[in-house]
């Protein structure tokens, strides 16, 4: 099975409770009306589309409908369809690199999202490109999360920079860097710490490791990747929120969209947050983590058939 079939079979709770549930609203009704207009943008902030992004959509539509004088409400759904690709665009963003090497990459975000399972997919894909790849287990406040990286360096065939349990994670950053141009890495994977209960020491830590990776290398770290778990849905868009405030996040990692019915958060992080997604993430396999297409995306959330990658 291809990605995109496998992308299509992880967002059919999504599917559930976002399209079938638009199309319920467009279904049935004698004319287009100020109640169903009402009762699509409640449908949408249940799909956890958020408040802006669904008066955003409505109004689109509401507009898309006066402009081709449509009296009936089942062509509401392709005009609506029409909306939702116009809001996410077409545009894959990708990782940013440094043709002069090596790419630092430095990877934030709260404890639980996956940021681990991610550096360490990323590394595999890295690799699979036949770059040599570095991790950097910043992340020194928890000895599980050093261990995980570890195992996950293994697991792929990488290096690994590490310090011991509670060491600066600034310090673990100076290394990496020093070690990635030493060792002529291609890409370095900096691991940061997640703890939100502690918000201001971390938005500070990690403004520091931030400060340190450009002093050693000028124009590093070339992506700032969050991080965001689609469960969460609207707290996603929260926490994206937050980490912005303290380092200039460059690009976005959704994962865990398998299994969710709230991947409709990806529609209000495109459009509110003006970071660009980056990658999506729909299991646990090594090759399930991949560069987001929005349209791809869209076709996959509409169940719609497309050749396989």
């Amino acid at each position: 099975m291809g990605f995109f079939s496998r992308l299509k079979e992880s967002l059919a709770k999504t599917r559930e409770t976002f399209v079938e549930k638009i199309d319920q609203v467009f279904t049935g009704r004698k004319g287009i009306d100020e109640e169903l207009y009402e009762d699509l943008e409640e449908v949408l902030i249940q799909a956890d589309v958020g408040v802006q992004t669904a008066m955003t959509l409505v109004e689109r539509v509401r507009k898309g409908v006066k402009a081709r004088n449509v009296q009936d409400p089942a062509r509401l759904k392709d005009i609506f369809q029409e909306e939702l690709e116009y809001l996410m665009g077409d545009k894959i963003s990708p990782i940013n690199t440094n043709p002069d090497g090596p790419t630092v990459i430095m990877v934030v975000g709260v404890n639980g999202v996956g940021k681990t399972t991610t550096i360490g997919k990323m590394a595999h894909n890295y690799k699979e490109q036949g770059k040599k790849v570095l991790l950097a287990a910043g992340d020194t406040f928890r000895a599980a999360a050093i261990d995980q990286l570890e195992i996950w360096a293994d697991r792929v065939g990488v290096d690994i920079i590490k310090h011991q349990e509670g060491a600066d994670p600034g310090a673990v950053a100076y290394d990496a860097v020093h070690a990635a141009r030493s060792r002529k890495a291609d890409v370095l994977l900096i691991d940061t710490a997640g703890r939100l209960h502690n918000k201001g020491h971390l938005m500070e830590e990690l403004r520091k490791v931030h400060r340190i990776i450009a002093r050693e290398m000028p124009g590093a770290p070339h992506e700032v990747l969050l991080v965001l778990d689609a469960t969460t849905g609207q707290n996603a868009l929260s926490q994206a929120k937050i980490f912005s405030e303290a380092v200039n996040v460059t690009g976005i990692a959704l994962t865990k969209l398998d299994g969710t019915a709230k991947g409709g958060v990806i529609t209000a992080i495109v459009t509110e947050m003006a970071i660009p997604v980056k990658l999506i993430g729909i299991g646990e396999r090594m090759d399930d983590l991949r560069p987001f297409n929005p349209k791809d995306f869209i076709a996959a959330l509409y169940g719609l058939n497309k050749e396989d990658e």
